[in-house]
């Protein structure tokens, strides 16, 4: 595996491990759900259709182009170090939301494809949030170590996180990485449920140490891998997360989506469905780092 950073520093070899390829029990609902027990995750290599994720991306990146802060050809996801979104499309929220609601990308999302893999995780129909979360990171951006509860926990008590690469991203790109046995960590699952999800605020315990210091104490590792167009992770809200560095020597950004599923069954939480979701904070799709200009920096604790 190449080099893997986190906060500029390179992760020792031994907190590093690939995420397992569960593919094979995807025919299997009970044993795909048993491996989601025992991992705190899925991941599953070319579950979706690479062309249709290379069509979504190509969609994504031609509209930061057309803002001045990815270089021609797009699809390739080369970042000018400019931009002119604020000068050129108005309110940043509806930008996003514009491209975040392309044919393309939705087809990924939220197509037949991605529903069937989730209908077989939860043994029911699924259905996918409307609102979800693309990213583009350009190097020097990355993502702490969090729990994605209690964030979306004001409906389903079933829902999971699908992340997704729209496009090959490699470790050196700053991909998803898991901590191994993370959704065993008591301590921790416990304090986050003691949170007020109810709050407009950000409701996250903040680790304090970086993910190489809470592996090293912990004595577990990170787990990612060279991703693939077609490639998904499905994890639960008590699965530790978070990125590693984008350190592209080429520039090149990272660009990945997540997007959260439950049972249709399940009263859902409205702040993530309809036509103008608000999402966490009331404020739509303006409140994301993706609403802002890939040439300002920013770091997701």
């Amino acid at each position: 595996m190449a080099t893997c950073m986190v906060g500029g520093r390179p992760v020792p070899d031994a907190l590093l491990g690939e995420l397992r390829d569960s593919s094979e029990l995807l025919s299997t609902s009970e044993e795909f759900q048993s491996r989601m027990a025992e991992d705190g995750y899925v991941f599953l290599r070319g579950a979706l259709d690479a062309g249709e994720i290379m069509a979504a991306r190509e969609e994504a990146l031609e509209r930061l182009a057309e803002v001045d802060e990815i270089k021609r050809p797009a699809v390739e996801g080369w970042a000018t170090g400019t931009s002119r979104r604020k000068e050129l499309v108005g309110d940043l929220g509806e930008f996003w939301q514009s491209v975040s609601e392309g044919p393309n990308l939705r087809t990924a999302t939220h197509g037949a494809k991605m529903r069937s893999i989730l209908d077989a995780l939860f043994g029911e129909p699924s259905i996918g949030q409307d609102y979800i979360f693309l990213r583009v990171g350009v190097p020097g951006r990355s993502t702490d170590l969090h729990y994605d509860y209690p964030f979306f926990s004001r409906g389903s008590k079933r829902i999971v996180t699908v992340w997704f690469p729209v496009g090959e991203v490699s470790v050196v790109q700053g991909p998803l990485m898991i901590v191994e046995g993370s959704h065993h960590y008591s301590d921790l699952i416990d304090l986050n449920q003691t949170l007020n999800y109810d709050s407009t605020a950000s409701p996250r315990v903040a680790l304090e140490d970086d993910a190489i210091t809470f592996a090293q104490k912990r004595g577990t590792r990170l787990l990612t891998t060279h991703f693939q167009p077609g490639d998904i992770v499905v994890f639960g809200m008590t699965t530790l997360h978070g990125s590693l560095d984008n350190h592209s020597p080429e520039n090149r950004v990272r660009v990945s989506v997540d997007v959260r599923y439950q049972p249709a069954s399940d009263p859902k939480d409205e702040r993530y469905f309809g036509t103008k979701p608000g999402g966490t904070t009331g404020v739509g799709y303006g409140e994301l780092n993706g609403a802002k200009p890939l040439d300002q920096p920013w770091h997701v604790r």
